[in-house]
This record gives structure tokens, C-alpha cells and sequence, in this order.
């Protein structure tokens, strides 16, 4: 994990943590670790969430953007998922998004893209790091006519979601679909993507105030939708995050689906199609033990990666294989997207559906859930680094393993976006996980705060 950036870009606090003089500089140094030097008008775009901070970052962005004689577009609101898209289809250099995800309001991040979609790799996002940090290199002074321009772009919503109509090759009409916006990005597409696609929508939390994204909603708190869902007679429900890059559905009697399901459920479909890669799905240690077995019994091998989906990504990059992603709703799909989408995961889980006839529940019931405990002890930043090497906490983790023995895991991890250690257990006894993970909880607790 870098100094700046963490498994999904910078983030932090906005103008506490994340503040407009660090927006600037990484504006100056993206465009000078970005762009050949040798190009006269570089071009790079923005797209932004809700939050109420975006408007203040992007403003900074641009400036430093500008400074160093690019140009920018301005997207406006749009789902990560869009601003990957969409540099590769205006060929631009490069793409920004301001966003926080899941998180609360008062945070806010910036992921860049490359113009080929992708994320940053790690090496690109250390040189603007060295920059930034250590003065590795001095951005150049533009001046007079040299200096960067802005425009806006009134297309990017309708170009997006006529690609992702473009993906699927039916419609809805039949199904009672409820979605939950999370007040975010996706408040700008869903609502038109579904209407396309003919569905009957149920549409909560998506008139977004700059301080409601993510609170109480969303894909972090799935009740209302899970009540609208059951209230309703609904076939599914999507609930999206506050950048949209994720999603997880709730069955027709008000169950969560989680990506890990979503991505069985999936994978299984395109093995039956041929059109699964060496029938391979890719996800992260994280899964549940019950993926694993799920996939073993259907024939379909696993690649397992670090947390995060930016590794997800790089393994299916490397390799070319066409699904994989997170349990927390993360979903990639290779063939279409070059990140998560939550929009673009719902509408092949709805057309997976649709072609076997099966309700939500029937799917997602073929793969069992093995009881998993998560628990988030928040820490200090120094915590965070000491982490590594506290040996207290190697021994707690060690004693629990031992006890659990072939029946279930432990795994601790230090989060790469947040002041947070996770601690996850996994087996056949929930009592019994649940009172290891409180024990190991405490001693990282006292240890790391």
C-alpha cells in the first residue's frame, strides 16, 4: 500500500485529509506520469459522485491540471464504471473520478485511470507519489496560450447507457425490479437504463443532496431495499454504492445475494455457454468457503488474488479471463468492462434469469454459505503500519487456527482504504467463530489503537 494511495486510489477526509493543495498536486504530477511529454494538448477527463466535496476537488484537480497544460473535460455525476468506459471511447490520455465509494459523505477519494480503462498500476501511482512527496520531478510552469482549457461533455449519460443496453440481448418486461441508488452516481443512469430495458421499476434513494450518498442505503444497508423488495412482490432487487462500481441483489423474498453468489451464479451460466475462460472465475481470498465448494462441484476452477479488485482485475488482465470480483459486489466482467459495475452486473444477472427461467432464490440457492464473521476494528494510522510486525496479534491469530483446525480459516487484514483492521472467520460453527473473532478483535484493538 503506498503513501498516497491505497487499494482503490487516495482517499481520506475531505479538506482535512484529502485536502484541495493535495488534489492539486496530483493533477500536476497524474499528467506528468500520464501523458507523453512530448504531446502539446494532452486531454483528460473527470467524472464525480454525489458527496457534497466532489464540485471543491474537481475544481482543484483542474487547476492543477491545467497548470501543466492539459486539458480537461468535466463529465459532471457518472458511475466510475462510466469514466473507464468513456476515456478509451473519446480517446482521451487519461481519466479521473472523484469518489468515496461505500463511504460516508465527509470522505472522498480520487481514482485515475489510463486511456487504455484501466487503473493505475502500482509502479505509476509510486511515481506520482515521488513527485508529490519526495520532489522527484518538478511539473512544468504553462503559461499564455500553453495553459490547459475546460469543457463539458452533454453526452457521457446517454453514451454509457446505450453501451450497457448494448451488453445484453433481451429485455425486461416481465420482472418487478427494485433498485436502491445509495443517493449516488447511479441516481443519473439507473433509472434511464431500466426504463430501456423494460422493466418495472421500484426506485428508492436516488435523489442525491450532496450529504445523503451511502447513509442508510445503498449496497452498505440493504434493509429498505430488502423491505421495498417483500412489500412490493418484486422479482429482485439492486443496490448499488455510491460510485456504482459495485452491486448486490436481494432474491424475491428479500435475501441478500452477495457477489460471491452473484459470481456463481455467472460463472456457472457462461460454462454452459462456452464462453466461460478455461473455466476459470478469479476472486479474492475473502470468498466463502462455500464458493470454493460450489465451483468444485460444477467444474470450474478458481484464481485467488490479494483483497481488492484492482488485483481481481490484474489476474484476469494477465490471463484474459472474463469474470471475477469481490464479495462485496465487485463483479468484472472481462468481455465488457475494465472495472466493476454494478449497472452492467445487474443486467447479466437478470439475463442469466431470464434464460434459465429461475427465480432469484432457486439460482442463488445451489451454492451454500458457510457462516463467516467480519469483524472492522477501527485503528490508529500508525496502527495500521505496526500491523505487520506486532507479534501479539500473530499469536492470537495462530491460537484461533489452531483450534478451528480443517474446518475453518482466519483471516486478518489490515484495509486498504480505511483507518481499519478487518477481522474475518469462517466455518461450520458460528458460536465458535464468533467468539475467536471477538477474541483476536481485542487483542488488535489494544495492540493498534
Amino acid at each position: 500500500m503506498g503513501r498516497l494511495f491505497g487499494t482503490d486510489g487516495a482517499r481520506g477526509v475531505a479538506n482535512t485529509e484529502l485536502t484541495c493543495e493535495l488534489a492539486l498536486q496530483i493533477g500536476r504530477a497524474a499528467a506528468m506520469v500520464l501523458i507523453d511529454g512530448n504531446k502539446k494538448r494532452p486531454k483528460v477527463m473527470i467524472g464525480m459522485d454525489t458527496r457534497i466535496s466532489s464540485n471543491m476537488l474537481c475544481s482543484a484537480l483542474t487547476a492543477g491540471l491545467c497548470s501543466v497544460g492539459a486539458d480537461v473535460m468535466h463529465l459532471g455525476v457518472l458511475p466510475t464504471p462510466a469514466v473507464a468506459y468513456l476515456v478509451k471511447k473519446y480517446k482521451y490520455d487519461a481519466a479521473v473520478m472523484i469518489t468515496a465509494s461505500h463511504n460516508p459523505c465527509e470522505y472522498n477519494g480520487i481514482k485515475i485511470f489510463q486511456k487504455d480503462g484501466f487503473k493505475l498500476p502500482d509502479e505509476l501511482e509510486e511515481k506520482i507519489e515521488a513527485i508529490i512527496l519526495d520532489g522527484a520531478s518538478v511539473p512544468p510552469v504553462k503559461v499564455g496560450a500553453d495553459v490547459g482549457r475546460t469543457r463539458t461533455s452533454e453526452m457521457p449519460i446517454f453514451d454509457y447507457v446505450r453501451y450497457l443496453e448494448s451488453t445484453v440481448d433481451c429485455t425486461f418486461e416481465e420482472y418487478k425490479v427494485a433498485l436502491d441508488c445509495a443517493n449516488g452516481a447511479s441516481s443519473v443512469t439507473a433509472h434511464e437504463l431500466f426504463t430501456d430495458l423494460g422493466a418495472d421499476m421500484y426506485v428508492r434513494s436516488s435523489i442525491p443532496n450532496g450529504v445523503n450518498i451511502n447513509r442508510k442505503c445503498g449496497s452498505t444497508h440493504m434493509e429498505g431495499l430488502q423491505q421495498l423488495v417483500v412489500e412490493n412482490g418484486c422479482d429482485v432487487g439492486f443496490a448499488f454504492d455510491g460510485d456504482a462500481d459495485r452491486m448486490l441483489a436481494v432474491d424475491e423474498k428479500g435475501r441478500i445475494v452477495d457477489g460471491d453468489k452473484i459470481i456463481a451464479i455467472c460463472a456457472s451460466d457462461m460454462k454452459k455457454r462456452g464462453v466461460l475462460k478455461d473455466n476459470t472465475a478469479v476472486v479474492t481470498v475473502m470468498s466463502n468457503m462455500g464458493f470454493f465448494k460450489f465451483c468444485e462441484e460444477h467444474g470450474i476452477k478458481c484464481e485467488k488474488t490479494k483483497v481488492g479488485d484492482r488485483y481481481v482485475l490484474e489476474n484476469m488482465k494477465a490471463n484474459n479471463y472474463k469474470i471475477g470480483g469481490e464479495q462485496s459486489g465487485h463483479v468484472i466482467f472481462y468481455d465488457y468492462a475494465t472495472t466493476g459495475d454494478g449497472q452492467l452486473t445487474a443486467i447479466q444477472l437478470l439475463s442469466v434469469m431470464k434464460r434459465t427461467g429461475k427465480k432469484l432464490s432457486e439460482l442463488a440457492d445451489e451454492m451454500e454459505v458457510y457462516p463467516q464473521v467480519l469483524v472492522n476494528v477501527k485503528v490508529s494510522q500508525m496502527g495500521k503500519k505496526r500491523y505487520e510486525n506486532d507479534e501479539e496479534i500473530k499469536k492470537a491469530i495462530e491460537s484461533a487456527e489452531r483450534e478451528l483446525g480443517d474446518s475453518g480459516r482466519v483471516l486478518v487484514r489490515v484495509s486498504g482504504t480505511e483507518p481499519l483492521v478487518r477481522v474475518m472467520l469462517e466455518g461450520k460453527d458460528e458460536k465458535q467463530i464468533t467468539v475467536l473473532a471477538d477474541e483476536i478483535a481485542q487483542v488488535v484493538k489494544e495492540r493498534l489503537i
